[in-house]
């Protein structure tokens, strides 16, 4: 294990952790590299400004967000095949991780320049640290699409995904979206689960809540501040005695759908009879389509 001062390399690409809210939170290898860069690259120069302010850091930094990031990549090239060192860094956090970075290490990794990870905090991470999981295995989707349809078409298929990996759902939302995920979420997952809301990591006000998905609408109502800055959710697996009880109500719902089902095909459509079993047994609607389409 090695204490000594790190000195970037000539020529590479760091992509360094930055700290969730709380300065405090920076690994002291990450100072050194960030304090030997010849160039850092940032989401918002004007938030990374802050972090390099406080501790006295006077790399040249340059912007490099989604809008961007694509025209930026060859002349980030060019520069480390100059033999600059540079640094990408986000807001906060992990870069790439839901976070612009990705398209620019893909292409200097391609020009086999060296990219070199230089880990600390990640919102994704400590939220699950914190949660308490009954689940062993967690999917992350990072932020969820913004279009109702799509959106609600990408949580079917995890939730289909998530019941043969026995696995949580991470996800990061903005605050303006929070009630709409949640309603979103209620309608796809029909058995019991636990939901973990984590806001404002690291900060002054930080909320770690673990509560049932079902009474997830009102907990807000009580906590309004919760709709302020960003958050991670977690909906977790059913503890085991939840998941006995699931599998016995998933036993009576698919003799319930058994009985149903032809007669509804005889009325409906095979979507709109999908969605009318669904509510009425809560089985999932895309496993009673795959049903019709496949007897």
């Amino acid at each position: 294990m090695s204490t000594r001062v790190f000195r970037a390399e000539k020529g590479t690409l760091y992509v360094l952790a930055t700290p969730l809210g709380n300065l405090r939170d920076i690994t002291l290898r990450a100072l050194d590299i960030l304090g030997s860069a010849d160039l850092i690259l940032a989401e918002d120069t004007r938030v990374s400004a802050k972090l390099l302010t406080h501790y006295g850091i006077k790399a040249p930094l340059r912007a490099l967000h989604e809008h961007n990031e694509h025209k930026s990549a060859s002349k980030v090239i060019d520069l480390l095949q100059q033999k600059h060192s540079i640094a990408l860094i986000s807001d906060a956090g992990t870069p790439t991780v839901s976070d612009p970075g990705a398209k620019l290490v893909a292409a200097v990794r391609a020009a086999e320049i060296p990219v070199v990870p230089i880990p600390g905090p990640c919102a994704l991470i400590a939220a699950i640290s914190a949660a308490g999981l009954n689940a062993e295995h967690f999917y992350f989707a990072g932020f969820l699409p913004v279009p109702a349809k799509t959106r609600r078409a990408q949580m079917e298929a995890l939730a289909e995904t998530l019941r043969t990996l026995s696995a949580a759902l991470v996800i990061y939302e903005a605050p303006h979206r929070i009630r709409r995920t949640l309603g979103d979420l209620l309608q796809t997952f029909q058995e019991p689960r636990d939901l973990i809301i984590a806001r404002e990591l690291t900060k002054t006000f930080e909320t770690i809540q673990r509560i049932p998905l079902a009474d997830a609408v009102t907990w807000l109502d009580a906590h309004p501040d919760t709709e302020r800055g960003e958050l991670v959710l977690i909906v977790d697996t059913p503890a085991a005695a939840q998941r006995n009880t699931s599998a016995q109500n998933t036993t009576d719902d698919d003799a319930t759908l058994n009985r149903w089902l032809p007669a509804l095909l005889e009325e409906l459509p095979p979507a709109r009879a999908a969605r009318v079993a669904a509510l009425a047994t809560g089985l999932p609607r895309s496993a009673i389509y795959d049903r019709i389409a496949k007897p």
